[in-house]
């Protein structure tokens, strides 16, 4: 028999001889025969396409699985049939049609789903490998640079199952395969009510877990589905202390990163709410890097911790982690688009400016300013619309919050994600806040409160707006940059930023903060910079 396996199978090794299960469930071998009326034999041609090769096994679920060719695309395929279809098996097909929506080069693919009342069956991608789990059985812990990989895969898979609303439900060692050429795939998407997208997230900790240990950090309970006593005690259980708290992978091998170990453990600690699965998908391929590419530092990948203001879990401990205090999540990420425009201008008049301060300058200008005759006092200026703006990302998550910067209060404000080095991870050339005062006027000062020291940047400027893209970003800042205006700051040591020393014969409209090194931590782990306010005097 060969030792290829399903995309929906999971494979274990009974007397030497290799058997396929369905749907990720681990069979029992004492599991008494299927009972069928009318079963399939080989040869039969299922919806005039289909023809069935090789019976593989039964799953535990009591469902045929079968090694089929598609005899129109001349494609191996895997077939699985229940007994009676009709409605004992809308739930399988249900799932099988919402899985074949979503296409992804990390989703074992699913071709058709076809009730014939007498029997149903799915047909799905065949996939020539092993499981997770066998591999790792088999052949020991994988090493980091191929754990990563492995789980940017999973994140990847589920990044896109999540982005349509599903939930996969069904994330652990045997349902992750990985072909004979390298691929990895996740098969066997199943929920139910008790099923979510943080769920999911949180699997990719187990799963990294078990390929960087060997060990399932769940205990020896069997898989969901799987019969009960079986399977689940090949894996041994996690070494765990005295309190029951699982030992980090840095404990139980030699040679895992710190980084790594962070994050698998942070995603295992329930007192941490876990990031959204595009967002640990960005990070697990960022890490996911040639072995010869150390552009990563030591201090690692970005951290999510609970701010729950209490001590660490004994989680923490064991893991030997430094939890970041006040850090809510692994990104600061943000779906919602920017807050400008009238409620801006509406949240000023609260404030007091009454009338157009062009038109009726207030009293508040320095005394004995010192401008000409021919200019006006100097005041604040009213910025009409803020964005961010991000040449270089692809997913564009740091968008949002940009009002907070004119908001009046220091202690909010926009801030960049975390990265591993002050130069945006070598995957940015620099980020900024785009500022339009509505009209042309004459700059005298630009003052930018920061949230930390040590920031480089400049004030550039720009005779018009571009469209808000990644195209449109990068025309922006290259428009731009051929206006520096007032002094650079590198590695400035304040939070305060004054531009000035502007030409007063010169009038501007357009103004971009632009960073382009961020400063350290104080935590000691990673780069980030927040701004928190920006107010502009002139004219």
């Amino acid at each position: 028999m060969p030792s290829s396996t399903g995309p929906s199978i999971d494979t274990i090794t009974e007397g030497g001889r290799v058997t396929q299960v369905g749907e990720g469930q681990e069979a029992e071998e004492t599991a008494p025969p299927v009972m069928t009326f009318g079963a399939p034999t080989a040869g039969e041609l299922l919806a005039e396409r289909y023809e069935l090769v090789e019976h593989i096994n039964n799953d535990s679920a009591g469902r045929l699985v079968w090694r089929g060719v598609d005899v129109v695309l001349r494609r191996p395929v895997a077939v699985v049939l229940r007994y009676p279809g009709g409605d004992s098996a809308t739930e399988m097909l249900q799932a099988a049609v919402a899985a074949s929506r979503v296409i992804h080069p990390n989703l074992v693919g699913v071709y058709d789903a076809i009730d014939e009342a007498d029997r149903a069956y799915v047909v799905r991608e065949w996939v020539d490998g092993q499981s997770l789990r066998e591999l790792v059985t088999a052949d020991g812990p994988l090493d980091p640079a191929r754990s990563t990989a492995i789980g940017s895969a999973v994140a990847s898979a589920l990044a896109a199952v999540h982005a349509t609303g599903m939930v996969h439900g069904n994330v652990h060692p045997g349902t992750v395969m990985i072909s004979d050429d390298g691929r990895v795939v996740l098969a066997d998407a199943r929920t139910d009510g008790d099923d979510s997208q943080p769920n999911d997230v949180r699997a990719v900790g187990g799963v990294l877990y078990f390929a960087l240990t060997g060990h399932w950090p769940h205990g020896e309970a069997p898989l969901r589905g799987a019969t009960a006593g079986h399977g689940r005690a090949a894996i041994p259980d996690a070494v765990r202390d005295a309190s029951g708290a699982i030992a980090a992978p840095r404990q139980v091998r030699a040679g895992v990163p710190a980084y790594l170990d962070d994050l698998t453990m942070d995603l295992l600690d329930t007192e941490i709410a876990p990031p959204s699965s595009d967002v640990l998908s960005a990070e697990l391929s960022r890490l996911d890097v040639p072995a010869d590419d150390h552009f990563l530092e030591p201090a690692g990948p970005l951290r999510f911790t609970a701010d729950t203001g209490e001590e660490p879990s004994p989680l923490a401990a064991a893991g030997g982690r430094k939890v970041a205090l006040g850090i809510a999540g692994l990104l600061a990420v943000a779906l919602v688009g920017l807050l400008v425009g009238i409620s801006v201008l509406g949240g000023d008049d609260k404030k007091g400016t009454g009338t157009d301060p062009a038109a009726n300058p207030t009293s508040s200008a320095p005394a004995g300013d010192g401008s000409s005759p021919a200019t006006a006092p100097a005041r604040k200026l009213n910025i009409q619309d803020v964005r961010i703006i991000d040449p270089d990302s692809r997913k564009r998550d740091e968008l949002a919050d940009a009002e907070k910067v004119m908001d009046g209060e220091v202690d909010n404000g926009w801030e960049t994600q975390t990265y591993t080095s002050a130069n945006f991870s070598n995957y940015k050339k620099g980020m900024g806040v785009w500022i339009d005062l509505g009209a042309l006027h004459n700059v005298k000062s630009v003052q930018v409160v920061l949230s930390a020291t040590g920031t480089t940047a400049q004030l550039l400027a720009g005779t018009k707006d571009f469209a808000s893209s990644s195209k449109g970003d990068n025309e922006l800042v290259t428009n731009y940059q051929k206006t520096p205006i007032g002094q650079p700051y590198v590695k400035h040591d304040g939070t305060k930023m004054i531009f000035d020393g502007f030409d007063p014969e010169e009038q501007y409209r357009y103004l971009l903060f632009w960073i382009t090194e961020l400063p350290k931590k104080d935590s000691g782990s990673g780069y980030k910079v927040g701004v928190q306010e920006i107010t502009v005097t002139g004219s």
